[in-house]
């Protein structure tokens, strides 16, 4: 449940640190670095998240290697959030994992679930994408700036739209 005293002590702790995250000195590299590391499951080497950052937990969000997050990202982590290698977040992005009940009562009494979220090596996200529960963004793919992700999308294609749709393949890079 959505009040449970454990979730509402560790959203406590994510509160805490990104609000100490989010008023670094924005030349603090070093510092905010090693917050963000102690704040997410994974930080991986030479990744960037520009503050500001809002995250329920933090703990369930994991970000790989060189990537880069630009500033407000927000990470609704109730079930875990995997950042592969190699992305490009744009500013404004929202990843959310949590859902709650359709019917009435459910809702009223606070329950809540969530779907982990998964976004493949090399995906660009555009400024202001929203990615939605359980939904799953191949390698190498590009969601346009804005777009709402709903479903999966498949591995080296451009999305765009609400909700984002395929809108062409990409060639396969020499590298991959």
């Amino acid at each position: 449940m959505a009040d449970d005293p454990e979730l509402a002590r560790d959203s406590a702790r994510a509160q805490g640190l990104t609000h100490r995250i989010n008023m670094l000195d924005p030349n603090d590299h070093e510092q905010r670095r090693q917050l963000l590391s102690e704040l997410l499951g994974a930080f991986g080497e030479d990744s960037e998240i520009r503050p500001p950052l809002r995250c329920d937990y933090g703990y369930q969000t994991f970000f790989g290697a060189r990537s880069f997050a630009n500033f407000g990202l927000v990470c609704l982590d109730v079930a875990r959030i995997s950042v592969g290698d190699d992305v490009q977040i744009g500013p404004n992005v929202q990843l959310l994992t949590a859902t709650h009940p359709l019917e009435p009562g459910p809702r009223r009494d606070k329950w809540e679930a969530a779907e982990p979220i998964v976004i493949g090596d090399n995906v660009w996200l555009g400024g202001g994408v929203i990615v939605c529960p359980g939904v799953t963004i191949g390698p190498d793919t590009v969601v346009g700036a804005g777009s709402v992700v709903v479903k999966d999308l498949p591995a080296g294609v451009v999305a765009v739209g609400s909700p984002a749709r395929v809108v062409r393949e990409l060639p396969a890079s020499p590298l991959s």
